[in-house]
């Protein structure tokens, strides 16, 4: 399977390539989008011993000049302590404003390297080769970069979109199978907020590496649709954090690496869907259909031993935050979503109780 998606922004538009064995055409994709010189691959200690060898002779071989720098994996990288180290690791390679950088791994990779090409020189170019179904689905794409500091989670960053995405799907065969579970979240999130048809086929057929082409075209339509709509949050972009609200909130209080990122999503969305049952009239019919598809892919439900009274002062520093009052992606029926809801105190802390017994 070869196809394209495009993110259609004017002139900060750029395309999603998508396919088996796309990371041998790497450099001519980076040479198509204008790129030139030196450049930064940035991955972990999980991906570079499988691919960071092929994207670098890649990159080569099309006339770059590339340096490879290795991580250590996990959510804990997305600090403060490696933007500087990637920062050092730019400055030693000579970037300048005509180089880039090359995001090759999962979104924690993805996130952290995009902001360091924000604020490199002021903002030079990046790619995205995301290697996880998360990142392929949602962090990749959409221009949202940024690191973590210990007050919460994506609190410092900037809205810098890439030149291009490719992905390479072979990548996913060597992906764990919590990982891929963690990324069939946000598929399953994309889902419940624009497509009851994508939902239906979630319902029918569990996911595979067959039929995952197809699937995550699907979600970058959508998501390249949003963005076309909204590039910064302003408004409808917001939907894309259905049950990310209290999501953020459990990795920041279970301690980040606790739980994958999608897996708490799958918290959230449950989270979600039972203050949507109550707020804005989802049936309980459908609430229970998210719940099923959820258990289905192995992503846990509910979580025990998270007080309250630390998940709601988590949710206090979260950027969608106002006034103190966190504000939630809702659903009235599977397929539509509204932003920015007030939920009412006590029923936050009722559904939140009822979940995490």
């Amino acid at each position: 399977m070869k196809r394209d998606v495009n993110v259609d922004l004017g002139d900060r538009s750029y395309p999603i390539h998508i396919g088996s064995g796309n990371l041998d055409s790497l450099g001519t994709a980076c040479q198509d989008a204008g790129l030139k010189g030196r450049c930064l691959i940035v991955t972990d200690e999980n991906v570079a011993p499988l691919y960071g060898d092929r994207v670098f002779q890649s990159l080569e071989k099309a006339g770059f000049n590339p340096a490879l720098e290795t991580l250590p994996a996990g959510e804990t990288t997305k600090s403060q302590a490696q933007l500087l180290n990637l920062y050092s690791k730019a400055a030693a390679h000579g970037l300048d404003r005509k180089c880039f950088m090359v995001a090759l791994g999962g979104g924690v990779i993805g996130d952290l390297t995009g902001f360091a090409a924000a604020s490199w020189l002021r903002g030079i170019r990046f790619v995205q080769v995301p290697t996880t179904l998360l990142a392929m689905v949602d962090s990749s794409v959409g221009g949202k970069t940024g690191i973590n500091i210990p007050e919460g989670k994506n609190l410092v960053g900037a809205f810098h979109q890439p030149e291009l995405v490719l992905m390479d799907l072979d990548t996913l065969k060597t992906l764990p199978e919590r990982e891929l579970s963690a990324g069939m979240a946000e598929v399953v999130k994309t889902a419940i907020i624009w497509d009851s048809g994508l939902f239906q086929t979630l319902e029918k057929s569990p996911a595979n590496l067959g039929n995952l082409g197809g699937i995550i075209a699907r979600c970058c339509e959508i998501k390249a649709e949003v963005v076309r709509q909204d590039e910064r949050e302003g408004g409808l972009r917001g939907i894309l954090n259905f049950g990310h609200t209290a999501a953020h909130a459990i990795e920041n209080v279970a301690g980040y690496g606790e739980f994958l990122h999608g897996e708490a999503v799958a918290i959230g969305m449950v989270y979600a869907a039972h203050l949507s049952v109550a707020i804005k009239g989802l049936s309980d019919e459908e609430s229970a259909r998210i719940e099923k598809v959820l258990a289905r892919l192995s992503l846990p439900l509910g979580v025990a031993g998270l007080e309250w009274k630390d998940i709601r002062a988590a949710m206090m520093v979260d950027k969608k935050t106002v006034g103190g009052l966190p504000k939630f992606v809702l659903v009235d029926r599977i397929g539509h979503a509204e932003f920015g809801c007030e939920v009412p105190e006590e029923l936050l802390e009722e559904v939140w109780n009822g979940i995490s017994q």
